[in-house]
């Protein structure tokens, strides 16, 4: 099997929250890879400043937990610039505390950052995939779609209906010629994991738990990415695709 099988030339990728951290590391990883990228983010001046770093690529401000803004902008993209080919949902966040404490403002924050997102954005994309016949989504779940652990409960929830919304997704549109798949990153040093990176208590825990010892470097998610964005796949449907150095299938 020929390795041009994983050259994105001529592919557009679209990756949300990208300004930094698994979002940031994707694009570059598909931009190295052949796609012409587009980033995305909240904060204008940071992703203008992102896009810089990254050099050659497109970015779009707009709000992923809004769902008008995120069709009004996708629609004005697509009619301006072209078709986006690939959909990485990666926008998300974390908030840490007890459950019997969680405020609820903050779980409400969880579910559109993390659900809402994927749902918006996945559904603008796809309605013009489905038309061209072809696309690729890949939603950026977590060892928590599996796992649960304290103080993460709601932030657990989200992320099971990530794996869940996933499965969906792949069996409304699999029938229009997309792969819909996610990958579900263990603990990767993240600015969103930076608590846990500095905590030393974490880092021993994690070593001892992880089969592989170590937390997971950013720049180790590409190559799945690349597979599922890829000619590779095309076969793969509402796969999760685990890359956690094995804390998922160890006692």
């Amino acid at each position: 099997m020929s390795i041009q099988i994983f050259d994105l030339t001529g592919r557009r990728a679209l990756v949300t929250g990208s300004s930094q951290g698994i979002g940031y590391a994707l694009a570059k990883g598909l931009k190295d890879a052949g796609a012409d990228v587009v980033i995305n983010g909240r904060d204008p001046e940071k992703l203008k400043a992102a896009a810089q770093e990254l050099g050659n690529v497109d970015y779009l401000a707009f709000d992923v937990t809004d769902h008008a803004a995120a069709r009004e902008a996708i629609d004005a993209y697509e009619k301006d610039k072209g078709a986006i080919d690939i959909l990485v949902n990666n926008a998300g966040m974390q908030h840490r505390t007890p459950l019997e404490d969680f405020p609820a403002d903050a779980f409400e924050r969880l579910l559109r950052t993390n659900i809402s997102s994927v749902f918006n954005v996945g559904q603008a994309v796809a309605r013009h995939m489905i038309g061209r016949g072809a696309g690729k989504i890949i939603n950026i779940a977590s060892v928590q779609t599996a796992l649960a652990r304290p103080g993460i409960a709601p932030y657990t929830a989200t992320k099971g209906a990530v794996g869940n919304l996933t499965k969906g997704m792949a069996t409304d549109w699999a029938k229009h010629g997309l792969q819909c798949n996610a990958i579900a990153p263990g603990y990767f040093e993240t600015p969103l994991n930076d608590a846990l990176v500095k905590d030393p208590a974490f880092t021993e825990w994690l070593q001892k738990r992880t089969p592989a010892g170590r937390w997971g470097k950013v720049e180790e998610l590409v190559g799945a990415c690349i597979f599922l964005a890829s000619g590779a796949s095309s076969f793969v449907n509402g796969h999760i695709l685990y890359v956690d150095g094995g804390i998922t299938v160890s006692l």
